[in-house]
């Protein structure tokens, strides 16, 4: 497999490369051969070139929280339609959720995800359950599932409540740096809860209080910072009292991390009552304090890290009632838009931080090598075009599902391609 192309007068934006300048990029075999002025006599006959005039080429984006359904749900998604979709919404390389059917607690379960990501643009990597069948009642076999290629172990869609299981993997994860990765739930304050408790009684559906979320995070962090070199993070950040206990957290342990997606730093519970259960997820959305909260966790790094939490579901499933309807909306072709739109072009963050949140940032707390853009390195791009406007369109979308409340959204800087693994695929948001 080969890929010669020649981007031509495209912007270069790499904090860690010290790059910010437009150029030509040389690309043969997969590899970056050259960064700079190309006339034809570089050309070897069989370049394609490409006019990149107007965008611009930074490090691969990277989504450390999605779920593609694959085994067990493919008619929301499969590994094909969720590299697809990652692939449409800028991202190179994404990390699965394990709550799969079977769930990711077999070494044969890691093996069968990646041979079907085989041979793909999108890096395809694996989290693996903290506990067994994900139940919280026996620990998973950490040792194996890492030896067969999981990165991080997390019961994500469930909570490890079992003190037991989470002294055991954040002790496993102190040895081998792979991060435990907590959905914040405490699922007995949760119950059966549909909506943040702010707007339960408007929709007359049971709520979900905040202190299931930030009671739990500080239950785990408490028996972190018990566990030498352990390594903890936050999921899917949605309350400002866990980001203050974030933020208090980090000030003596940086091994204490988190994340955040864009419909918990852009929309309330009040959205719910507008989108339905395409605005239904878990944690749930909350109320503007809590939203200012998390935007101000972003901008002094507090969450280090911008994901997805993307979550396919039929349009049966969605329409079964705010009561019945599954949690998730989908996020890997939103992402882009909508957290530069919020994010950059209000000013909370720089582009610089943005792409860190987006590509440096998870791989560093994933333990893989950061994308280097250099001569000789590996051509791993998010190409993206910041001035471009444009309206979000779920018709446009390579995912199997449409569950999002976003549609129609106006938002700026749109996905223009992606490159790796000697390949590259052009959006068509």
């Amino acid at each position: 497999m080969r890929l010669d192309i020649l981007l031509k007068n495209i912007s270069i934006l790499s904090p860690k490369d010290n790059l910010n300048g437009v150029f030509d990029v040389l690309i043969s075999e997969g590899l970056i051969q050259k960064i700079g002025y190309c006339d034809d006599t570089t050309l070897n006959g069989k370049d394609s070139v490409v006019e990149c005039a107007g965008k611009t080429l930074l490090p691969g984006f990277f989504d450390m929280h999605v779920h593609f359904r694959d085994p067990g749900q493919t008619e929301k998604e499969d590994i094909a339609s969720g590299c697809a979709s990652a692939a449409n919404g800028g991202f190179t390389g994404v990390l699965c959720m394990p709550n799969t059917k079977p769930p990711i607690d077999s070494p044969d379960t890691i093996e069968y995800i990646r041979k079907k990501a085989e041979d793909n643009l999108v890096d395809v990597f694996v989290s693996a359950c903290a506990s067994k069948s994900r139940n919280d009642k026996e620990p998973a076999d950490f040792h194996t599932l890492l030896d067969s290629g999981a990165v991080a172990f997390t019961d994500d869609g469930s909570p490890v409540m079992n003190e037991d299981i989470l002294r055991s993997i954040l002790a496993f994860s102190a040895i081998s740096g792979a991060p435990f990765m907590q959905h914040a739930e405490d699922t007995r304050m949760s119950g059966n809860g549909a909506v943040n408790s702010s707007v339960s009684e408007k929709l007359k559906v049971k709520g979900i209080p905040e202190e299931s979320e930030y009671g739990l995070v500080n239950r785990d962090i408490g028996i972190s910072n018990s566990i030498a070199n352990s390594r903890y993070h936050v999921q899917h950040i949605s309350c400002g009292e866990t980001v203050d206990i974030l933020r208090d957290a980090r000030k003596k342990n940086k091994n204490i991390t988190g994340e955040a997606c864009p419909h918990h730093f852009i929309l309330t519970g009040e959205d719910v009552i507008k989108s339905g259960a395409n605005a239904k997820m878990n944690p749930p959305l909350r109320r503007q304090p809590d939203v200012v909260k998390i935007i101000e966790g972003l901008q002094d790094d507090t969450i280090e890290v911008i994901c997805t939490d993307h979550a396919p579901h039929t349009v049966a499933e969605k329409e079964s009632g705010l009561d019945k309807a599954p949690f998730g909306i989908i996020g890997l072709e939103t992402c882009i838009g909508l957290s530069y739109t919020y994010l950059v072009e209000n000013g909370i963050i720089s582009k610089e931080k943005w792409i860190e949140k987006l590509s440096d940032n998870p791989r560093r707390l994933l333990n893989m090598p950061r994308v280097v853009i250099s001569e000789g390195e590996k051509a791993n791009f998010t190409i993206v075009d910041f001035d471009a406007e444009w309206k979000i369109n779920p018709e446009r979308f390579k995912t199997k599902c449409r569950n999002t409340p976003f549609g129609g959204f106006s938002v700026r800087c749109k996905p223009y391609a992606v490159v790796n693994n000697k390949q590259i695929i052009f959006s068509d948001l």
